[in-house]
């Protein structure tokens, strides 16, 4: 199976939203599609876990992969699976769905160090969103059983930039929960075929499912390729997105979760400025379009950050 497969199976006219038959069909589709890999349920009786909330049924899809030492916290692999209502929800977030899935069926167990959690999680998006119905924060209070060594989040990333020869961009928030992930980014970028953009998350917020991980204190990193024309609207469709730059993205998601699960990540991120890493990135990436000298410090990528974002969000 291939990400632009997967992603044509899993949009459908009915849409994603919860209780809709297009995201029962999506829940089916992701376990048949687990059951064919080298992954096992998360919880032993099966890959679906469901709970109750605001009076409707929800499903989280749950897989796990074993690492050469288990004992060790897992690290987290995560995108949700719903989509806002009436929406096709290709990018938003299929092409996310499918990324996971493609890292899934290419890592055999015992590979990494750690274990894997590759988590699919239900009602992301209105009206469940950061509240207590939203499919990860539930899995995270109630059906967890580590603690998690970091959680990797991935949300719209499957169309180009809509900005003129920075289509290959793709954002990473929450390098700045914990010191060693700077460690982590600096150690697997230059990645070939994207170009990879560290930013502080509080620049735009937790737009996604890596707010319980943040709000928690566990380390975690955001992938984004930022908000488009298509975003939450019928356009949202399998034909505007970047296969080739989507599949990019599976291989760099697997090398930050290989490279993370070797990483000790103790301590705390109390007091840590990651702003010297973020200036150096952004003076590489943007050079064309930064002033003679480029920028640093804080305040200047603060200027920088709140002209972009003027452009388009990330989330």
């Amino acid at each position: 199976m291939s990400i632009q497969s997967d992603v044509n199976a899993l949009v459908t006219d009915d849409g994603r939203s919860t209780g809709s038959q297009g995201h029962m069909d999506a829940k089916r589709y992701l376990i048949d599609r687990l059951s064919a890999l080298s992954v096992e349920p998360y919880k032993a009786e099966a890959f679906e876990i469901g709970y109750h909330a605001n009076g409707r049924d929800y499903s989280n899809i749950i897989a796990m992969i074993d690492g050469t030492d288990p004992d060790l916290a897992p690290v987290l692999l995560g995108a949700h699976y719903d989509a806002v209502e009436g929406t096709p929800g290709a990018d938003d977030n299929a092409a996310a769905v499918a990324i996971l899935l493609d890292v899934a069926g290419k890592l055999e167990p015992h590979t990494f160090k750690r274990s894997v959690i590759f988590a699919f999680f239900d009602a992301e998006e209105p009206p469940n969103f950061l509240s207590t119905s939203m499919g990860s924060i539930r899995f995270f209070e109630d059906q967890r059983e580590d603690d998690i060594h970091c959680a990797i989040i991935m949300d719209l990333v499957g169309h180009d930039v809509p900005m003129e020869g920075f289509e290959d961009l793709v954002f990473v928030t929450g390098m700045e929960s914990h010191p060693g992930l700077a460690d982590t980014i600096e150690s697997v970028i230059p990645f070939d075929g994207i170009r990879v953009l560290p930013l502080l998350n509080e620049y735009v917020g937790d737009l996604s499912d890596h707010h319980i991980f943040r709000v928690n204190e566990v380390p975690y990193l955001f992938l984004s390729c930022g908000i488009w024309a298509h975003y939450h609207r019928e356009t949202d469709t399998p034909d505007k997105l970047n296969y080739s730059k989507a599949g990019t993205i599976a291989g760099f998601v697997s090398s930050l979760a290989e490279d993370i699960s070797n990483r000790s990540l103790v301590g705390s991120s109390d007091g840590y400025d990651p702003s010297e890493i973020e200036a150096r990135y952004i003076n590489e990436t943007l050079r064309s379009v930064l002033p003679p000298g480029g920028i640093s410090g804080r305040n200047q990528i603060d200027q920088l950050v709140r002209t972009i974002t003027d452009q388009f969000g990330i989330g």
